[in-house]
């Protein structure tokens, strides 16, 4: 039976149910252990304390969720001592509520400067001469700048190690709740495989994706990227989409989110019947993709996956590098609470994998003018090697398993 084209939205919609039964929040505890590695990790690092803005950074370590903007919100993580909030005087009892990991808030008010609040703060939390401060890698310049100006001579670093340190290798916890995630997003794809038909446009595939997403317990579509024909040469679509045609390619790549952690799944196939052409492309991917898995092995540097992928690629006459007919992009990227975060698989990342990492390998070949395939599942490292989150797709007319 084939898998694409044949239902009405709503027979498509009626075949999902809510997936998110049993699936459990991060908890208090895990919380407090991310915080004791990120105090560890300053340690041996000489970092005296840890500025999170507000956003990821601050959610993943203290299940605080507030968006950043321009008034400065977050919270400074001693690595030795308790965390203390930073906010304007307004929000404390808002910001109180979001609190998880709870801990003192001092706030400014609005004629006030924020950071020499918060420079005042480090300093008496972290008594030594020169204390040392890392500042979230994710903030905007203008927090950067406003440190600079409070005190010229505070040495400020980027705190990408300890934040990628910590967030790159994910729990048991994190990579059951982005399963549950992933098995939503793959029933959604089968759904809406479902109901194509010729001349359907790419606003009703996204409007039907994000109702499939709501059906199956999530809050819509995390994003949604729906390509058919020519347009799916272009990875991350065109200004003017067109609608489905008879022997179009059909790309789309699509995620939501559960519990602060996300999907992200791409499909390729072809509406109505493959060329030889398309089929090669198709398996030239499929074939880039399985060894790009092969090649994840525990201690190897992540920029080996991508390798591994092009030389695939090469040999179809694809390539080489970036060039196309070929991949002109990265094989993968981490994934976790962001939908691409480090470590990536593309060269010159010399990470080396470990278990718990997660990354999604989709090692897109663009044939412009013509078509693209994009093969997009995620797997994590466990101590036997890479699994996958989700089963590739089998062929090109059978982009599911049964």
């Amino acid at each position: 039976m084939s898998q694409i084209g044949g239902k009405t939205k709503q027979q498509a919609l009626d075949s999902l149910e809510p997936m998110i039964a049993g699936v459990e929040a991060i908890s208090a505890a895990e919380y407090q252990a991310r915080i004791h590695k990120a105090q560890q990790l300053m340690q041996q690092q000489g970092i005296d304390a840890l500025f999170l803005n507000a956003g990821t950074n601050l959610s993943y370590f203290t299940g605080t969720l507030w968006y950043a903007s321009e008034r400065l919100v977050g919270a400074l993580l001693p690595a030795s001592g308790e965390l203390v909030y930073i906010s304007p005087v307004f929000e404390i009892p808002t910001l109180a509520s979001f609190q998880v990991m709870k801990g003192e808030v001092l706030g400014w008010h609005e004629h006030e400067n924020p950071y020499e609040l918060l420079l005042s703060t480090f300093k008496q939390r972290c008594a030594k001469a020169e204390p040392v401060l890392a500042l979230d890698d994710s903030s905007a310049f203008f927090i950067f700048e406003g440190l600079r100006q409070a005190d010229p001579k505070q040495q400020v670093v980027s705190a990408k190690a300890i934040t990628q340190g910590c967030r790159a290798q994910k729990s048991a916890a994190e990579i059951a709740i982005m399963q549950r995630a992933m098995d939503m997003t793959l029933a959604v794809h089968k759904a809406v495989a479902s109901i194509l038909y010729e001349g359907i446009s790419t606003a009703e595939v996204e409007a039907f994706i994000d109702d499939a997403h709501r059906k199956v317990g999530a809050s819509g579509s995390y994003f949604c990227i729906v390509l058919f024909g020519p347009d799916s040469a272009y990875p991350h679509g065109v200004k003017t989409p067109k609608n489905l045609e008879k022997g179009d390619m059909v790309l789309i790549d699509t995620g939501c989110r559960l519990l602060g952690y996300v999907s992200d799944i791409t499909r390729s196939y072809v509406f109505g019947q493959p060329t030889a052409r398309q089929r090669d492309i198709w398996s030239a991917e499929k074939a880039a993709q399985a060894a790009a898995f092969a090649a994840a092995k525990l201690g190897l540097a992540c920029g080996l996956v991508d390798a591994a992928a092009r030389e695939v690629l090469e040999s179809h006459g694809l390539g080489p590098d970036y060039a196309l007919p070929g991949l002109p992009h990265r094989t993968g990227h981490g994934i976790g609470m962001d939908i691409h975060e480090g470590p990536y698989l593309v060269r010159n990342e010399h990470t080396p994998l470990a278990v718990g990492m997660c990354f999604s390998n989709e090692p897109m070949i663009c044939v412009p003018g013509e078509f693209g395939v994009r093969l997009e599942d995620h797997f994590y490292m466990t101590a036997s090697g890479p699994r996958w989150f989700t089963e590739p797709a089998i062929s090109i007319e059978q982009p599911f398993p049964l």
